[in-house]
């Protein structure tokens, strides 16, 4: 199996795409039990004019078509960003078993930083979470898209 920070650099690559498409940079990746990416998306809601349209919600929306099922039990998303409470509540409903990210949000972020939504005990499935992962770089891509979106 490969390494967390294997499939995080794949997130990272789409959270560039992201940035370069004018959106902010946040990529998200589904694996599959057997470690194989069935399902990616970016951040895209001014693309696509859908406030729903979080790197997170696009890439489970690719793996359950791919799959058939919404449910992907036995995946693990990885993500450039810290989830929030929209993308919190999705990631329960499709039963994930794992959820990785990367830089932590500090204002939004509903796994760790302001609240930890997937351990809460009323949910019907628990949720493992590993942040940090390349939270540096994670960082410094969103820093920067910021940074040039205010100097342009």
């Amino acid at each position: 199996m490969r390494s967390d920070e294997f499939y995080m650099h794949r997130a990272l690559e789409l959270a560039q795409q992201a940035a370069d498409a004018g959106e902010v940079p946040v990529g998200a990746i589904v694996v599959d039990a057997a470690g194989e990416i069935i399902g990616q998306g970016i951040n895209a809601p001014i693309a696509q004019n859908d406030p729903s349209a979080h790197a997170e919600v696009q890439a489970l929306r690719d793996a359950g078509s791919r799959l058939g099922n919404y449910r992907l039990e036995q995946c693990t998303l990885f993500v450039t960003l810290e989830p929030c409470m929209m993308c919190s509540g999705a990631i329960v409903h499709a039963r994930l078993k794992r959820v990785v990210y990367g830089a932590a949000e500090p204002r939004t972020g509903m796994v760790e930083s302001k609240a930890n939504l997937l351990a809460q005990p009323w949910h019907f499935h628990q949720v493992e979470v590993c942040g940090g992962v390349l939270a540096s770089r994670a960082s410094r891509l969103l820093k920067n898209f910021f940074a040039e979106r205010r100097q342009g």
